[in-house]
């Protein structure tokens, strides 16, 4: 497969609006995010974004009660590395611009752009700024505006600094999506000489500390005011860096050292190196739809721009394209992301969890204070480990957090062998999660059955809230359990010791086998599906007249009391579970279930789409499993939920790899062998992508009537290879 050019531009996207193009056209690179603010005319004082640098304030109870959440925590907006002052010789401020053209691409990371910017006098000069983000060297960012002559051709005075936020009117919204405003940091800036400013912030509450640094690189000059001579008609150029510190951490730097070997012509050396590895390893191609073809490349971009690699962060539900949801992790990461890095980039997999593990200590006392004297509950959105959620109906009680950690952490073993990171921490956060699953649940009688069971909880259906015997929840925990075990007899393979380091024998492993061996599973003998939970299916179905495009979504237009009075979904809940178990059920049973679950459920959240057409596409509907994967495949790009302004929906940029993967070629793993079905839909010709599975990177190629696997690089594979059905023997190609 030859690795192509993809560029995004003006013409890729269906919104003109500014705060829009800023998400679209961002820069990241796990560390930080630069969003695409119009230099000239955007908010000098927000844009840049620090994974895991955040304040912190109470959150206001009307009626509190024990073990609520106690406080917020909200990603601080930094300062617009990007905004430049300009001016003719005369003092005209150069304060309106219109952005001309845009091209992202995505091979090097490079983004270009032109902008006509102009005086209140009319006076006007074309700008260009080519800008590139370090993906090895993560501290840095670069820029250079070049200025042209419009019709103004005289002098220009130009000058750039790093902005000091000032006091600004809190906006509220009555949508949870949205980020909230968090106090003001602190924050001190210095000319260190006259081509380096130095801006040091810290907040007030959590004690956090970065330091930039913003140094012109050419041409050598000062910082607040460089002259430009537009009057030879000639393009003239002056390029920046900024160096943005780690959190927490003292930065002992020679800046002036620094920037040396941070021009942009060396960033973007370094930003296409890492590009050209990621597209080696993860190279998609979609043959029939050019669109399609780039709005895969664009998901898979900014995915990669979003994941914390330093295993003290991880992915935002927005990434670092935005506020919203105030920077916090989600079991998106889990569920919905982390797979994408499981099958192409383990390193950053390994990492992500790494991140999960290092917050243990707070499950455990987040635990203790939901009642549960045992184990472990990770906090449903938070940046530091501690629980952020101030609704707990949708929040806290969506215990299933904790066997969506242990699922993943179970996944990368399957797939990378790392039995190094199941002893140092996979396993412990897997026996920790069980831990908690055995003390919360509760043993129940009914005739001959003995039932072990999860009262007053929430599934992924945000809408059906606080119920008995959630079924996706349900099966995590089965699934958890069975994982204790499977982890355990592999640690002892190496060592019979090594379940004394946590306490265990193997009496311990057979009471968590008769655990997940009596998980109730609820289904409905009428309906002969599995049921959402034990009341779902007794509620009055969402009134029709009630769901025009002008209700949607419900939960900026209803109570939540009055949503949760009905059989209505957000989201893909009981199918969730159908997909990650793919052999539980029979083809038939998954028709049913889809037919009548796709009848109740909004998609209200961005989160949905992606497991209908997998399971479509498992079904051998793959017209249904088109549409739903075009939506999905699209959705920022053609701002589809409304909100993309706020950022990207990660997620969602998950679920569209996915899609692809586990839907159209029907890739899975079950005991050692890895799966592929050949659900092609007829509007694509052709589906090409890599994948890695332990040391080997595998490319599997579909087309209408065939399937292959072969081996790009690496040996090939211990695992078994299953095609439509049948084992095949793999071969490398040379």
């Amino acid at each position: 497969m030859t690795l192509r050019d993809y560029h995004l531009t003006l013409r890729d996207v269906s919104d003109q609006q500014p705060e829009y193009l800023e998400t679209v056209f961002s820069l990241g690179n796990g560390h930080f995010g630069v969003r695409a603010n119009d230099p000239i005319s955007g908010n000098p004082i927000a844009g840049t974004l620090i994974n895991g640098f955040y304040e912190t304030a109470p959150i206001t109870y009307g009626e509190a009660g024990v073990g609520y959440a106690k406080r917020h925590q909200t990603i601080l907006n930094l300062p617009d590395l990007r905004h430049i002052h300009v001016s003719t010789s005369s003092g005209h401020q150069f304060t309106h611009s219109k952005r001309t053209a845009v091209d992202l691409d995505l091979g090097t990371g490079e983004l270009v752009e032109h902008y006509q910017i102009s005086t209140d006098q009319g006076e006007t000069i074309m700008m260009g700024v080519k800008s590139v983000i370090g993906q090895e060297q993560t501290s840095m960012w670069s820029a250079e505006y070049t200025f042209t002559a419009g019709n103004y051709a005289g002098g220009l005075l130009v000058s750039k600094s790093i902005a000091v936020p000032a006091e600004a009117e809190a906006i509220m919204s009555a949508d949870p999506r949205k980020t909230r405003m968090a106090g003001l940091p602190i924050c001190e800036t210095e000319f260190v000489t006259q081509d380096l400013q130095r801006y040091h912030v810290k907040t007030r509450l959590t004690k956090q500390a970065v330091t930039m640094y913003l140094g012109i690189l050419l041409p050598h000059g000062q910082l607040l005011q460089q002259p430009l001579d537009l009057s030879d008609e000639q393009p003239h150029s002056l390029e920046y860096a900024v160096y943005v510190g780690t959190v927490g951490k003292h930065n002992t730097i020679d800046p002036a050292a620094m920037f040396m070997a941070s021009s942009l012509a060396s960033l973007t050396d370094d930003s296409q190196t890492f590009w050209q590895g990621v597209w080696n390893r993860s190279e998609v191609s979609v043959g029939g739809n050019d669109e399609l073809d780039l709005a895969i490349h664009y998901n898979i971009f900014q995915l990669n721009q979003a994941a914390g690699r330093d295993g003290r962060t991880n992915i935002s539900a927005k990434g670092l394209s935005g506020a919203g949801y105030e920077g916090h992790y989600f079991w998106d990461t889990e569920m919905y992301m982390l797979p994408y890095f499981t099958y192409t980039n383990q390193q950053m997999a390994r990492q992500l969890l790494v991140y999960r593990y290092q917050t243990l200590p707070k499950a455990r006392e987040r635990a203790r204070a939901l009642g549960v004297d045992q184990g472990a509950l990770f906090a449903w959105r938070t940046i530091n480990g501690e629980e952020a959620s101030a609704y707990f109906p949708a929040g806290t009680a969506q215990y299933h957090i904790d066997a969506d950690i242990a699922y993943a952490v179970g996944k990368y073993f399957e797939i990378t062998r790392d039995l190094d990171f199941v002893i140092q921490c996979g396993f412990e956060m897997v026996l920790e999660t069980a831990r908690f699953w055995e003390n919360f649940g509760s043993w129940r009688q009914v005739g001959d059955d003995c039932r072990f069971e999860f009262h007053t909880v929430t599934g992924p259906d945000e809408y059906t809230a606080l119920v008995n015997n959630n079924y996706y929840t349900n099966r995590l925990a089965k699934h958890n359990f069975e994982l204790v075990v499977e982890l355990a007899h592999q640690m002892m393979k190496r060592s019979p010791q090594l379940l004394s380091k946590f306490g265990m024998s193997e009496t311990d492993l057979d009471v968590y086998q008769n655990l997940a061996d009596h998980v109730y599973l609820p289904y409905s003998n009428e309906l002969e599906i599995n049921e959402q939970d034990d009341s779902f299916l007794d509620k009055p179905r969402w009134p029709a007249e009630k769901s025009t495009p002008d209700n949607f979504p419900l939960l900026l237009h209803y109570h939540p009391l009055t949503i949760y009075r009905y059989q209505v979904a957000k989201q893909a809940d009981t199918l969730l579970a159908d997909y990650l178990f793919p052999e539980d059920l029979s083809a038939d049973q998954l028709k049913r279930e889809y037919r009548y679950y796709e009848g109740v459920t909004t998609h209200d959240s961005s989160l949905s789409r992606s497991i209908f057409s997998i399971l479509a596409a498992r079904m051998g509907d793959t017209e249904k499993a088109y549409r739903y994967f075009m939506d999905t495949a699209r959705m920022d790009l053609v701002n589809l939920q409304k909100n993309t302004a706020d950022g990207l929906h990660l997620a969602n940029l998950g679920g569209s790899w996915l899609a692809l993967v586990a839907g159209f070629s029907g890739f899975y793993v079950q005991d050692e062998v890895v799966h592929f079905a050949n659900h092609l839909p007829a509007e694509l010709s052709r589906l090409t992508y890599r994948m890695k599975i332990a040391e080997s990177v595998l490319e599997i190629d579909l087309t209408a009537d065939n399937l292959d696997v072969t081996v790009i690089s690496g040996p090939i594979p211990t695992y078994g290879v299953s095609v439509n059905g049948e084992l095949i023997s793999l071969v490398k190609v040379s």
